[in-house]
């Protein structure tokens, strides 16, 4: 496994995270589940306030006990469940993000949140309102750094500018280069982490049939998913296919995977191992679709 250093922070980061969202509702399997993946080398654990109501952190944190200093524990803030349980509404504002941290500490079982990070936002938020609560909880040791989870790049310039993050999440894989327009550079000079999502494109590169993507049509998404299936091998699958795509490029510390089962996991850390994509492989995959942009938020 390779670590990277998460932006200008002190957290060594595997370049294959774990993506807490798609754990399921045993605790005990979570547990064991998650028990696999420290062994084989992941040490960064990405969850969220918002998934399962509040209960994804809490499943984390039991399966976390007793390995709270050899792991890092990333979650997020901002979207408030109504009292009803119905939905959530947007909250940026500090008052909240000040009082949520202390539920997502009881949860996670921690006194300390290793990356807190604004889970979305819009250029219309109170930003600096937003940042000032992030410092305080820095400040208080509540959280040693903080983040956002955005792919709008006027919220992304707006956060460089202004605050310390340390980190950015976006989506990224072969069916979504829009990152690679600015945000991917822009990060890299600011020397600001960026933890890709979604970098499997919901199975869409691998396994699934083809359908509608983004802004491509179900012919331009099987021609994506041939093409990796091109340059796979037994030594590279088509997975590891797609993670090295993304893994690969200068900007990018690590690949926040969703992983369910032992055979997911098994599968996705066979990609520490795999060959890297040669620059004529790349260069293959980024000639098949023109690279979508983004249309808003610029």
């Amino acid at each position: 496994m390779q670590y990277h250093l998460l932006g200008n922070s002190t957290l060594p980061v595997s370049e294959i995270a774990f993506g807490c969202m798609s754990l399921g509702k045993e605790d005990d399997a979570n547990e064991r589940l998650i028990a696999q993946a420290i062994a084989h080398g992941i040490n960064f654990f990405d969850t969220a306030d918002l998934y399962e109501h509040g209960q994804n952190e809490t499943t984390l944190g039991k399966a976390l006990l007793g390995k709270r200093q050899s792991v890092i524990i990333a979650t997020k803030v901002g979207n408030q469940w109504k009292k009803d349980g119905s939905g959530w509404d947007w909250n940026p504002g500090k008052k909240y993000i000040l009082s949520a941290v202390e539920e997502s500490l009881k949860r996670l079982q921690t006194d300390y949140i290793d990356l807190y990070q604004l889970h979305g936002g819009t250029i219309d938020d109170p930003i600096d309102e937003t940042i000032a609560a992030f410092e305080t909880l820095k400040q208080q040791g509540k959280i040693r750094y903080y983040g956002i989870s955005s792919i709008r790049p006027n919220v992304i310039r707006a956060y460089i500018e202004r605050s310390n993050i340390v980190s950015v999440m976006m989506q990224y894989s072969l069916l979504d280069r829009r990152p690679e327009e600015a945000c991917l550079a822009m990060l890299q000079r600011n020397n600001i982490g960026v933890l890709t999502r979604g970098s499997l494109a919901s199975g869409l590169l691998v396994n699934k049939p083809a359908a509608p993507y983004l802004s491509y049509s179900q012919e331009a998404v099987a021609a994506a998913a041939a093409a990796v299936a091109k340059l796979s091998s037994v030594e590279r699958e088509r997975a590891q296919t797609a993670l090295r795509y993304v893994l690969q490029h200068q900007a990018v510390t690590a690949a926040v995977v969703g992983i369910r089962t032992p055979a997911q996991l098994e599968d996705i850390m066979q990609t520490v191992q795999s060959p890297a994509l040669q620059p004529e492989e790349r260069q293959l995959l980024q000639q098949v679709l023109p690279p979508n942009k983004y249309e808003q938020h610029r």
